[in-house]
């Protein structure tokens, strides 16, 4: 699903996972939703139409899209059914409110990707910038120019998984400053065999995720939003999160498995159909994992206790 408005129209992002996503929330009527990753709105709206008087709390720190969501969900603002909030999910805090479903697309917008000026992509020349908030001062710029050569190739090898990390700093180094996305890109493929140069993943991906990760703060952001979301979900409410690489995947499947306030609801990730690969190719690594907050029962005293050896569909 592609959400746009006629305000911001070029803020256009397609919906990974969407009828998965939704089937796994099991969305209630009246139900209270946190969507803390708003993006294009795609998910938040499918939640508000999936059942009767649903209310969403959309968190997103990119300013573009919460005017983009605010301009093509007005109506729900007008309704009450919507909140939009403009910071990071990781400083989010909901005060009292409790909700029974929560949902977090960790992947880059289609938007943050196309737009040239925002630097995230190797494939149009921009600025190195890659900041989701521009609010924030560090950018891929300074990482780039300022960073020491062992620091850079463990970011690398680190955050983008990079076997030839130190050969690429070492370039990097030797030819810095750069200006421009596609001057970087141009270093980092040049690191590379010749063969290797021009196949289906470009030689500077693997980099410039990890300059995305690290400008961004992402998997710091990540790990606090797994420490603080289960506290916010009702019992028997869902937490879904879909993921776009190993490092993402990795951290949420353990933090599910570890937290003794959930019941994993899914033993393997849910990942897209062909047809939606086919229609959506940035959905061919997405993971969709969900776990659920465990319902209480009392204990002879009145008490509270967490119920076990119940497994919820």
């Amino acid at each position: 699903m592609a959400h746009a408005s006629p305000d911001y129209p070029d803020f256009q992002h397609i919906s990974v996972l969407p009828v998965e996503l939704i089937d796994g929330l099991r969305i209630q009527p009246n139900g209270h939703y946190l969507d803390l990753t708003l993006g294009g709105g795609g998910h938040t709206a499918l939640i508000l139409r999936g059942a009767a008087d649903t209310v969403v709390w959309g968190v997103d720190q990119d300013a573009s899209a919460i005017a983009a969501t605010r301009a093509h969900l007005a109506p729900y603002i007008t309704e009450h059914r919507l909140q939009l909030h403009h910071l990071n999910f990781a400083q989010f805090t909901p005060g009292p409110q409790r909700f029974d479903g929560i949902i977090a697309d960790l992947g880059v917008s289609s938007v943050q990707l196309d737009l040239a000026e925002r630097g995230f992509s190797f494939r149009q020349e921009a600025p190195l910038d890659m900041r989701m908030d521009p609010r924030q001062s560090l950018t891929a710029a300074e990482i780039v120019n300022q960073w020491d050569e062992q620091a850079l190739a463990d970011l690398i090898y680190q955050y983008g998984e990079e076997r030839r990390s130190r050969r690429i700093a070492r370039h990097i180094l030797a030819q810095r400053p750069f200006a421009t996305t596609t001057e970087l890109a141009y270093t980092i493929a040049g690191c590379f065999p010749p063969n290797q140069r021009h196949g289906r993943i470009h030689p500077a991906t693997r980099t410039f995720q990890a300059l995305r990760i690290a400008v961004n703060q992402e998997l710091k952001m990540l790990e606090q939003l797994l420490r603080l979301a289960p506290a916010w979900l009702k019992p028997g409410g869902r937490l879904g999160i879909i993921s776009f690489h190993s490092l993402e995947d990795r951290r949420v499947k353990y933090a599910f498995k570890e937290n003794h306030d959930l019941r994993v609801v899914t033993k393997k990730p849910i990942v897209a159909a062909a047809a939606e690969m086919e229609r959506n190719p940035r959905s061919r690594s997405a993971k969709l994992r969900f776990a659920e907050r465990k319902l209480l029962e009392s204990e002879p005293s009145g008490e509270p206790v967490e119920k076990r050896g119940t497994f919820l569909r």
